[in-house]
């Protein structure tokens, strides 16, 4: 397959990893939109949220108490979690991902 996240979740690509267990990895964004900008991905190729099913919406609740216990660990009390679902929304690598935003006042989205 030719999908990045897939590369560096099966570590073929280094990335600057801040979680890592069997189903999900944790790395810094290598272009961050805040001074906390952090990915979050499923090991297993998912294309988008769109592609979550009752057989792999465990993942999707396994990244978020992942979510929730990386930012607690890290002091990020005020945070932003986003997932984009095709290149209209900005999604630009086709692999589900949730990005963390933190680190400075974020403004609304729109």
């Amino acid at each position: 397959m030719d999908c990045i996240f897939c590369k560096i979740a099966a570590g073929e690509i280094p990335s600057k990893k801040l979680y890592e267990d069997d189903a999900v990895l944790a790395f810094a964004d290598i272009e961050p939109k805040a001074p906390v900008h952090v990915l979050v991905i499923p090991k297993q190729h998912l294309p988008s949220a769109a592609a979550v099913t009752a057989e792999t919406a465990d993942v999707v609740g396994h990244i978020y108490t992942v979510i929730a216990s990386l930012c607690a660990e890290n002091g990020w009390n005020s945070y932003r979690v986003v997932t984009n679902v095709g290149p209209d929304a900005g999604q630009t690598v086709p692999h589900l991902h949730f990005h963390i935003l933190a680190g400075r006042t974020l403004g609304e989205m729109g």
